[in-house]
């Protein structure tokens, strides 16, 4: 009885992570929308596959964005043709100064030539369904402006994705945004793939200079902006923002979440930490239990309520298949297969090979 209670205990962990997952709420017509101008920031480099899905999606907006950068980071491939190509701005900055990671150097050489009153800086791998960016003008908006990160709807077309999941919910975990107690609780973290945010504060916080040798910019620069008294919002991206991550095969996937996830359970408060190791500990037991055959009615059911618990919060922030969910042993073995290689090359300093630089995973 008292294993029964710490899996029940372990369940609701679970739940008071991620229960409110809050999208951004719809727009009706009529509805007039803000109208300071947007500046779209991409930081891009090797990215002449995943631009045009998202510089149309951009441009197809009923109302689009008033200016389109794309940052061109050393590509060697046809970034920025394909980006002038499609009407986009492209900058090239300076080379790579000592101190600075691709990704930020990237960003605030961006904001450095925008002339909009807001920011969105989006990652290249994303774009945005119809009608989306009214969507997001508008809760930035409600909330009151600031800053506004939104979690993309993960999409999900091959095998290999479906190992993603838990690595997608953990990172959401880790905003501490999606908790039981919604926006009463100030998010710790922003989702690296979206930032909209008001020029001024931007300026204020020192911009990405302030986090220039960060691999996870996003959770570093939430912590700048707290301090200075910027307010912080996260949202869900169902049927406003979309991507794909590492669609090329197992190899990117696993340099990709290698390359600094370690450094995200850092920047975790321990509360937050606790409540996810918690989750993570049920899962482990659900499924020791069920293999060990131990009072086989009990452990069926509670496996069947993690099994249907991870089901329904994938789908609120993915496409996975439903298999992905009755099969949850496979995902969360191989997420601390990385986990563990991500701490592991941490530790001894092991740099980890990502388009063409050498990238310290912790």
């Amino acid at each position: 009885m008292t294993a029964l209670v710490i899996l029940v205990i372990f369940w609701l962990a679970g739940w008071a992570t991620l229960a409110r997952i809050k999208p951004c709420r719809p727009v009706k017509a009529g509805t007039p929308l803000p109208t300071q101008k947007i500046s779209v920031i991409i930081p891009a480099r090797n990215e002449e596959k995943n631009l045009p899905r998202l510089l149309r999606s951009l441009q197809s907006q009923p109302i689009p964005p008033d200016e389109i950068i794309v940052v061109d980071d050393a590509s060697t491939d046809r970034t920025a043709a394909v980006a002038t190509e499609l009407g986009a701005r492209v900058v090239t900055p300076p080379p790579l100064p000592e101190g600075w990671r691709g990704k930020t150097w990237a960003c605030q050489h961006g904001a450095d030539q925008a002339h909009g009153e807001w920011l969105l800086f989006l990652d290249a791998d994303t774009w945005f369904e119809p009608d989306g960016l009214s969507a997001v003008r508008a809760e930035f908006s409600a909330v009151g402006g600031g800053a506004l990160s939104v979690a993309p709807l993960h999409r999900v077309e091959r095998l290999h994705e479906q190992f993603s999941a838990f690595f997608n919910l953990v990172m959401l975990a880790g905003t501490g945004a999606f908790t039981l107690l919604g926006d009463r609780l100030t998010p710790r973290g922003l989702l690296g793939q979206f930032l909209l945010i008001e020029k001024p504060a931007y300026v204020r916080v020192g911009g990405h200079a302030a986090v220039k040798e960060q691999v996870l910019e996003n959770f570093w620069l939430a912590e700048k902006l707290r301090a200075v008294g910027v307010t912080l919002h996260c949202r869900g991206g169902q049927k406003v923002f979309s991507f794909r991550m590492y669609p090329l095969g197992w190899r990117e996937m696993m340099e990709g979440w290698i390359k600094g996830f370690a450094a995200g359970a850092g920047k975790t408060p321990l509360p937050l930490l606790l409540l996810v190791i918690a989750w993570m500990s049920g899962l482990i037991m659900a499924t020791g239990n069920l293999l060990l055959a131990k009072n086989a009615p009990v452990c069926w059911i509670v496996y069947a309520a993690f099994a249907a618990q991870v089901g329904w919060l994938l789908r609120r922030i993915g496409t996975f298949h439903w298999s992905t969910a009755i099969l949850f042993p496979a995902p969360l073995v191989f997420y601390f297969v990385i986990f563990t290689r991500s701490v592991w090359r941490a530790a001894r300093k092991q740099p980890v090979d990502w388009k063409g630089r050498k990238i310290h995973a912790g």
